[in-house]
């Protein structure tokens, strides 16, 4: 396994830059599809920490299922938030890059350097 992981939906396109970014790069990664292989809540809370982010920063706000849990009106956990994104990886803004005990969330792509 290599060092690096990009955390990768192949149908978004800011994913597939950060894809991209890393081969021309020419740097060693391993691809991990988290709609086929989804996040644990351990392991989205390691890569939150990892990020120094809080689980609402990670949610992808035009998402229709952040609408349908209003989050404009209501008050989540930590532990709530990471449960619906567990539950549903669409609500997960990507793509996430990770080596070692650092990760990134590539927006823009240019953030991958932080890590590589």
């Amino acid at each position: 396994m290599a060092e690096i992981k990009i955390y990768h939906k192949p149908t978004c396109s800011t994913s597939r830059k950060g894809l991209k970014y890393l081969q021309e790069k020419g740097v060693e990664f391993d691809i991990i599809k988290y709609y086929e292989t989804p996040f644990t809540k351990n392991k989205l809370k390691a890569l939150l920490k990892k990020m120094n982010m809080k689980a609402e920063e990670l949610l992808r706000k035009r998402e229709k299922a952040y609408k349908e849990l209003d989050f404009k009106n209501k008050k989540y956990s930590q532990a709530e938030i990471i449960e619906f994104m567990v539950n549903d990886p669409n609500l997960i803004e990507r793509p996430i890059i990770e080596k070692g005990d650092k990760a990134v969330l590539a927006r823009p792509t240019e953030r991958i350097d932080e890590v590589i």
